[in-house]
C-alpha cells in the first residue's frame, strides 16, 4: 500500500471554506482538501500542503444540486482517474456511492455503516445546547467494499466537539496504488458532501 494507516482527516474550524488535512500514522502531511467556495458547479481541490502551491487533483461536480450528481477525478496535468457517483435516494436515508475507474467500470462501494446514528444525530443536533454534544454521542462510520464485498477500508469519525476528526482504517491491501489513490479521493467527496452530519 502506498500510505502507512491509520489516516487522519482533520477539518479545519479556524477557515470559512471546508477544508481538511489528511495525515498518516507518522503524522506526515499527504493531502490538504480544500472545496472552492461560491461555485456553482462543487469544485474540490487536493493540494500538497496547506500552502496549496503543489495542487495534485481536481473533484468536479457534473450537475448542479442533483441528488445522482457524479464527481470526476482529474490529475493536476488533466488526466481522468475517475469517479464517485452519489446514488440518489438510496443516499437520504443510508449513504449509498459507488467508485468508478477511468474506463467507466465500478471497482468499489461505499455504504453508511449505520443509518439510525443519521437519524438520532438529526434529531439531538435540533435541541438547543443538548444537540451541541452531539458530535461526542453519534460516530458516522463508511464502509468500503470492492465488487466482490471484500471490505477494504472504513471512514469513522472521532468524538470532538468542534473540530471534525475522522480515522481512516485499512482492512485489506489494495490493488494498485492508482485504486488507493481513487477511494481516498472518493472518501474525501464524501466527507465534504456529508460534512454537515454528525
Amino acid at each position: 500500500m502506498k500510505y502507512q494507516y491509520p489516516l487522519s482527516l482533520v477539518f479545519k474550524v479556524t477557515t470559512l471554506s471546508s477544508d481538511f488535512t489528511i495525515t498518516d500514522s507518522r503524522d506526515s502531511t499527504l493531502f490538504y482538501v480544500r472545496q472552492k467556495m461560491f461555485k456553482i458547479l462543487e469544485e474540490v481541490v487536493v493540494c500538497k500542503d496547506s500552502t496549496q502551491t503543489q495542487k495534485l487533483f481536481t473533484i468536479k461536480a457534473n450537475k448542479w444540486l442533483d441528488f445522482s450528481a457524479t464527481y470526476s477525478f482529474n490529475s493536476a496535468a488533466g488526466q481522468d482517474l475517475g469517479k464517485i457517483a452519489r446514488k440518489g435516494w438510496a443516499s437520504i436515508f443510508k449513504a449509498h456511492y459507488e467508485i468508478f475507474d477511468a474506463q467507466q467500470a465500478m471497482t468499489h462501494t461505499i455504504r453508511e455503516e449505520n443509518a439510525w446514528i443519521k437519524v438520532a444525530d438529526a434529531i439531538f443536533e435540533g435541541i438547543p445546547v443538548i444537540g451541541l454534544l452531539s458530535g461526542y454521542l453519534f460516530h458516522p462510520a463508511y464502509l468500503v467494499t470492492d465488487k466482490t464485498g471484500r471490505l477494504v477500508a472504513r471512514l469513522v469519525k472521532q468524538p470532538s466537539l468542534i473540530g471534525r476528526r475522522f480515522t481512516l482504517e485499512s482492512k485489506h491491501a489494495f490493488t494498485t496504488e492508482e485504486e488507493e489513490e481513487r477511494v481516498l479521493l472518493s472518501l474525501s467527496m464524501l466527507l465534504m458532501l456529508e460534512r454537515s452530519r454528525g
